[in-house]
């Protein structure tokens, strides 16, 4: 074998030059990074300039806009407000198509273009419904704590405060979401829209039937005049027991609700176990018209029991 030493000269510096090229390149890679101060510390009055992907978001960000503006639109903003959520539309559907992109390329990687386009589906869908349930579960929270609020402002109308110190009270003591809705109405009647209409516009978004009743009461006690302190501690009182008694009944459907989850779930796992156990046994009901025939009227079966045992255990107030 020829060792390093029979080489000539001239390739032995060569190798040496690259081995010590290699080092330096290392180092440079992994080495210790030198301290630099940000540009608006050493040139003040500079702004430091946004990197690539920074303004790649924010043209894309702006042509989202721009899109959404010329459709008139305000579904998507109406839902994020309704859900809490502090984002811009244009920011969200931004989110929404990288996330779409985001799976469809990990479907196509794992299992192929049918997976890609149905877990592609599934991310627009998967976002209409987390929306709707942090919808649902705000709403929720705002009925529960309406007594209270109600109830600090009947405090604060009989300590001699005005209605407007009465709704920034309950803003700063109450919780959330009450409390961000209440500092909204103040926000808007400070820069000049009618009380009436900033509450009404709350109540509608918050789906409020109860707290429609108290902008009702407030609007007639603002009208005719009164004690607007004992008006709202009669409809506190009213909502109060209406509360009572749907949680009553809430108590009492949880049991029929649990049995429609169970007995709609029981199918699929069925069929989840025999594929994984005994897959020709089941393999049966897709090899032949007859059992394409019968996974159809289980599917119908299915879906009108589903929306039959949704009619039985949800209740309105």
């Amino acid at each position: 074998m020829t060792s390093l030493s029979d080489l000539p000269l001239l390739v032995q510096c060569a190798i040496g030059g690259v081995a010590a090229g290699l080092l330096i390149l290392c180092y440079l890679i992994l080495g210790p990074r030198p301290v630099r101060l940000a540009i608006e510390r050493r040139r003040p009055g500079v702004a430091a300039k946004p990197g690539h992907l920074a303004s790649a978001t924010t043209s894309a960000t702006a042509a989202l806009d721009k899109i959404i503006r010329r459709r008139k639109g305000d579904a998507g903003a109406a839902a994020l407000e309704m859900a809490g959520l502090s984002v811009r539309a244009q920011d969200f559907t931004l989110f929404l198509v990288a996330g779409v992109l985001a799976a469809a390329a990990v479907g196509v990687v794992v299992g192929g273009p049918v997976l890609g386009l149905l877990l592609a589906v599934l991310v627009p869908v998967g976002a209409k419904v987390a929306l709707a349930v942090l919808a649902k579960r705000r709403q929720s929270a705002f009925a529960d704590q309406m007594d209270d609020s109600l109830q600090l402002m009947a405090s604060s109308l009989r300590a001699g405060h005005s209605l407007l110190q009465a709704l920034a009270s309950v803003a700063r003591e109450a919780e959330s979401p009450t409390s961000v809705e209440f500092a909204r109405v103040i926000n808007e009647t400070r820069v000049g829209r009618e009380l009436g209409e900033a509450l009404q516009e709350t109540a509608t978004r918050m789906g409020s039937q109860d707290f429609v009743w108290v902008t009702q009461a407030i609007a007639i006690n603002r009208e005719v005049g009164g004690n607007l302190a004992e008006v709202l501690d009669g409809v506190g009182h009213t909502i109060r027991e209406r509360n009572q008694l749907r949680r009553q009944v809430q108590a009492l459907a949880a049991e029929g609700k649990l049995s429609a989850v169970v007995l709609m779930a029981l199918p699929f796992g069925i069929a989840a176990f025999l594929s994984f156990s005994n897959p020709a046994y089941i393999g049966k009901l897709v090899g032949s018209v007859a059992g394409y025939a019968m996974l159809g009227t289980a599917i119908v079966l299915l879906t009108v029991g589903a929306v039959w045992m949704r009619k039985v255990v949800s209740f309105k107030f």
